[in-house]
């Protein structure tokens, strides 16, 4: 089975019963991954697999210790033997190591998971912070202020995300260059 068919039905899985809306916004962040080709090339697959697995560590089949990248990522390890590149974005996706600090998670995430290329991480950042909850297509200022109202500004999530905005605006914006310069005919 194909990197991506597989991705897909393991996160179909384990998201879409339990957790439909979930499942809902990463249908919608692999869509945007899609869109990322022109720039992504022979890493578009890998980026859409890791793109629709993103939140697996959201199921409560396989949470442990109620840090979804962390949870996802050992079990796309050590369950599953997914691609590395793939587990270690779903490890790090839209700056969990910001998150882990804030969980005393830190030193466990880094130490088991080494960052993943930063052209791949700021692609794996847009494609989150540019999807709804219910996969449809936002902002990143928009998402960034959808996850401070969900979560409250005061929670770890509200206070992690407000610390991690300014990277991952940074992060949309390389991407967007990129795309601009791949639809004009310029070298990446």
């Amino acid at each position: 089975m194909a990197l991506t068919e597989r991705a897909y039905a393991l996160s179909e899985s384990l998201l879409a019963e339990p957790l439909p809306r979930r499942w809902a916004h990463s249908l919608g962040v692999a869509k945007r991954a899609a869109s990322l080709r022109p720039i992504l090339g022979r890493a578009a697959d890998l980026m859409e697999a890791a793109a629709v697995l993103h939140d697996i560590g959201y199921s409560p089949s396989i949470a442990t210790t109620g840090f979804h990248p962390l949870d996802g990522a050992r079990f796309l390890r050590d369950q599953e033997g997914m691609d590395e590149q793939v587990v270690r974005l779903v490890a790090h996706h839209s700056c969990a190591l910001l998150e882990a600090e804030e969980r005393g998670l830190r030193e466990e995430l880094a130490g088991e998971f080494p960052v993943e290329r930063p052209e791949l991480v700021d692609a794996l950042i847009f494609c989150d912070m540019t999807t709804t909850p219910d996969g449809g297509h936002t902002t990143p200022t928009a998402r960034l202020d959808e996850i401070v109202q969900r979560y409250g500004p005061d929670t770890i999530v509200g206070r992690f995300i407000q610390r991690a905005a300014p990277e991952i605006h940074a992060a949309a914006a390389r991407v967007e260059r990129r795309m601009a310069e791949a639809e004009a005919g310029q070298p990446r």
